[in-house]
């Protein structure tokens, strides 16, 4: 990844594992990156509005589509919707869609720690995902399960 380093590819992998485990759907990893930025974008919007996560998720999908092929047909609208995710996503296997998912929300997470630093990106990810834990500065979690089940939710995204 360019911009997002190992320790946060590892965050976003137990992410969108957590919210894998979380979707009842038969399309797992589909729904889980969708709901892990739509949790994401819930909490940003509030911080830097509409535009300023788009500019985010943007730059983050530009960065992912040098990894991921597929994600180029993917576009973010004005609204942060991801137009055309579902799609690309659909014609992919189940591997390389939960790959591309981990590559963008890593190169999210990895912006973020680039303009607000690791500690801020950390209490961000700790306010969404309340049961994740931190046991340093370095964005590590503790090798625990996640414990509190919840229903899949999607928010946004096609």
């Amino acid at each position: 990844m360019n911009q997002a380093n190992s320790e946060v590819r590892d965050i976003a992998e137990i992410l969108l594992a957590r919210e894998t485990n979380l979707c009842t759907e038969r399309d797992g990893e589909l729904e889980a990156a969708l709901s892990a930025l739509g949790k994401i974008r819930s909490y940003l919007v509030k911080l830097v509005g509409i535009a300023g996560f788009q500019a985010l998720l943007a730059r983050a999908l530009a960065l992912t589509t040098a990894e991921v092929s597929w994600l180029t047909a993917v576009r973010v609208q004005a609204d942060t919707n991801l137009e055309g995710f579902r799609e690309a996503a659909q014609s992919q296997s189940a591997q390389a869609v939960a790959t591309g998912s981990v590559l963008l929300v890593g190169q999210l997470l990895g912006l973020l720690v680039i303009f607000i630093g690791e500690a801020l990106t950390l209490r961000l990810v700790e306010d969404i995902w309340p049961e994740a834990g931190s046991n340093d500065s370095h964005l590590n979690f503790p090798p625990r399960a996640w414990q509190s089940p919840h229903a899949c939710k999607t928010t946004g995204g096609s």
